[in-house]
């Protein structure tokens, strides 16, 4: 296993390295390759924060205004019949739309409940099966201009709902 912690060491560098190599043999010039993707990628994140600030201003107010904990409220006895705890809804909910505030959330689960119980067991496959979508969705087709994205919302949205589906059955099955 030492051979694995010597390579994770110098993958990343050997790789620019490599990268770099291959690049000087083609003759490509890569400082002013490298200056001109810096330049875009600057611009390209001036152009996201009006996206960022607008989904950050929205998970705030959704949180903030007890929504969440009516929700919450309003499927626990639902939750209660099939076996879900729910202290994982907020995460489930967190989740697409806040990759940090998963996480936060699910520190706090982990610290509330143990790294090795049910929940925080739930919440870290969790973390690991879903995808930031709202996030993703908001960046990404925000910075190449795409306003048209209700397909993609719905297939990310699903995507999050199997995720969250297959942690809770694998979790159950496994750890149960």
């Amino acid at each position: 296993m030492e051979w694995i912690t010597y390579l994770s060491l110098w993958i990343i560098p050997g790789l620019i390295a490599f990268i770099l190599v291959v690049a000087t043999i083609r003759k490509v010039p890569t400082y002013e390759m490298f200056v001109e993707g810096a330049k875009e990628g600057v611009s390209m994140a001036f152009s996201v924060i009006p996206y960022l600030v607008g989904m950050l201003v929205a998970i705030s107010v959704f949180r903030e205004s007890g929504a969440m904990d009516f929700f919450i409220n309003l499927l626990r006895p639902a939750l209660q019949a099939v076996g879900v705890p729910a202290d994982i809804v907020p995460l489930a909910m967190i989740r697409p739309l806040s990759g940090t505030g998963a996480l936060g959330m699910t520190s706090d689960l982990i610290a509330t409940h143990g790294p090795d119980s049910f929940i925080g067991r739930l919440a870290s496959t969790m973390q690991g099966s879903t995808d930031t979508t709202f996030y993703v969705l908001t960046v990404y087709f925000g910075a190449v201009g795409i306003r048209k994205m209700g397909d993609a919302l719905k297939v990310g949205l699903l995507a999050d709902v199997i995720g969250i589906l297959a942690a809770i059955i694998v979790v159950t099955l496994v750890f149960g």
